[in-house]
């Protein structure tokens, strides 16, 4: 009887792309709850510069984050029509404002590499790797530490 092995078990999943300033992310599609237009929020008082506000979203409080300013990437412009990509946290929902949304990319998760040595400052600490396409390098976002609060 021959034995069968098996050599390696995928782990596939669908990342959901998007643009923070120039740098192509990625994120796990699952921890996505919708993507939406900006639309007009409250301003909250002695909130980092980082929370635009918050906006009331079919009876959801929605706190939006500009991901560019929370990475170190500079400010999202919001004049270029940005997207915010709602996602559930232990605080409630919350909105990462992006530039704009790119592809859905099936990856799998066993070829992730280490994030390059110039992803290592301040930025480089909300990324869990880097997965490359053959046309693209996608900064892994670890969505979980991007929305803790201990800055």
């Amino acid at each position: 009887m021959k034995e069968t092995t098996r050599t390696s078990t995928t782990n596939i999943i669908e990342l959901a792309t998007f643009y923070v300033g120039d740098a192509l992310c990625g994120m796990d599609i699952l921890k996505i709850q919708e993507i939406n237009k900006l639309t007009q929020m409250t301003k909250v008082p002695q909130a980092p510069e980082y929370v635009l506000g918050i906006l009331n979203l079919r009876g959801q409080i929605v706190t939006i984050i500009d991901l560019s300013k929370k990475l170190g990437l500079g400010e999202t412009d919001l004049t270029q029509d940005p997207r915010n990509i709602i996602v559930n946290s232990t605080g409630g929902h919350v909105g990462l404002l992006v530039r704009r949304i790119s592809d859905v990319v099936e990856a799998d998760m066993n070829r992730r590499e280490r994030a390059p040595a110039n992803m290592s400052g301040i930025q480089g600490e909300f990324f869990t790797g880097v997965y490359k396409t053959d046309a693209h390098l996608i900064g892994l976002l670890d969505v979980d530490k991007v929305l803790s609060i201990d800055d």
